[in-house]
């Protein structure tokens, strides 16, 4: 069968897939675009789901990335609630859960990612995950006054979600199973910080605490059990222990899966087929290593920069972009940029928790990679930025930011 000229199939439905379609439209291109999602709802923006919407501020259709007018005006064939089961890139077919095949021209892959689970809890009442609008609505029926919410992991999700709870009155223990929260990916210093942050808002952290298992009775969690032999109670648990990119469906694709979709510079996984969003592993010149970053702002900018170089391939550039996010808990917006993981240094050069203030800068070798910081100006955060995105040296950096 003859192929539509130009037929554009983005897999996910979410952030990155959504700004690849919308770049495509604006770009100029007429041809055909599928957007495949599988959830059953339209496009919808994720980060609020472990604030706005759990603390009941939001409902579902506050979370809409575009009208239904402005998705109708970008002429997309929507295949939502079919999610991808398999791909074969020699006749450019795209299988989904319905048994139906798509056929492409060129393939963009934006599954995004799953959370991990606790084994032995699939069908136990009260154990939750939060990746989704229906993962919120479960986990939030659960949150009122007096109730006790357990959090397996205290990474920014797990945090996040310990700050809204506590908000809507319920008491909450987050167990983490290291000695500091989050110190493998921002530091000591910062961990401790959000540690007290939360303990300052009635929030129980216990640190090493290694979860064996989930005590239930009738099919109900009651509490989590720790391997010192000890329970915690819970009315409900929510597992925040991280993710797993959504790659299962090209295992026999023929494709490069490293925890991630292997990509070029460019989003390229492979002749025709690219990469954005959560599930994409994209080098970045700028660090000089393939990462894989679970932000939305980043789904955004990848989904951008693949359109552009299919629509104007003189327009082609390496996406180099300092990756940013942020984190809102209690008063406090946590900010980062940069590549914080694997740093050799995290130079902590303000850190109040009174003041709800915290900033600490990243080195790798002899080279600022990143910035963390809390309660901090927009302009210093710029000028950090800057300086990432530049390439400084560590000492000039520092040298910079302190003269400024």
């Amino acid at each position: 069968m003859k192929r539509a000229v130009g037929r554009i199939v983005i897999v996910g439905a979410s952030a990155g897939g959504l700004a690849t379609a919308e770049a495509l439209r604006r770009a100029g291109h007429e041809g055909v675009i599928t957007l495949v999602g599988d959830e059953p709802e339209l496009p919808y923006d994720r980060p609020p789901l472990s604030k706005q919407l759990l603390r009941g501020q939001w409902e579902p259709t506050a979370l809409a990335l575009r009208s239904t007018t402005e998705l109708d005006a970008m002429e997309l064939e929507l295949r939502l609630g079919a999610p991808a089961t398999g791909l074969d890139t020699s006749r450019q077919v795209v299988t989904l859960a319905d048994g139906a095949d798509v056929e492409y021209d060129t393939l963009v892959v934006a599954t995004g990612v799953r959370p991990r689970r606790l084994p032995g809890t699939d069908g136990v009442a009260g154990v939750h995950v939060l990746r989704t609008l229906a993962d919120a609505l479960a986990l939030r029926a659960g949150l009122r006054p007096g109730r006790r919410l357990v959090i397996v992991g205290a990474g920014f999700v797990g945090a996040e979600v310990a700050a809204t709870a506590r908000a809507l009155g319920v008491t909450v223990t987050l167990l983490e199973s290291g000695p500091v929260p989050l110190a493998p990916a921002v530091g000591e210093e910062a961990g401790r910080f959000l540690t007290g942050l939360h303990t300052d808002h009635g929030v129980t952290v216990r640190t090493r605490a290694a979860v064996t298992g989930i005590r239930h009775t009738s099919g109900r969690a009651t509490g989590v059990r720790l391997a010192d032999g000890t329970v915690v109670p819970a009315d409900d648990v929510l597992v925040a222990i991280g993710s797993l990119p959504n790659t299962q469906w090209l295992a026999d694709s023929g494709l490069t899966v490293h925890n991630g979709l292997v990509c070029d510079e460019y989003g390229a996984a492979a002749p025709g087929v690219y990469g954005v969003g959560d599930v994409a592993r994209w080098y970045n010149p700028l660090f000089g290593v393939s990462i894989r970053v679970e932000h939305r702002t980043h789904a955004a900018g990848q989904g951008v920069a693949v359109a552009r170089g299919l629509t104007d391939p003189s327009r082609r550039r390496p996406f180099a972009e300092v990756p940013y996010f942020w984190s809102d808990q209690y008063d406090t917006k946590f900010q980062a940029y940069g590549h914080l993981r694997d740093h050799d240094e995290a130079l902590v050069l303000n850190s109040d928790l009174a003041g709800r203030q915290l900033l600490v800068a990243y080195r790798k070798d002899d080279r600022l990679v990143g910035v963390l910081a809390a309660g901090m100006s927009p302009r210093t955060l710029r000028a950090w930025r800057a300086l990432i995105a530049a390439g400084s040296p560590w000492t000039a950096a520092l040298t910079a930011t302190t003269a400024a």
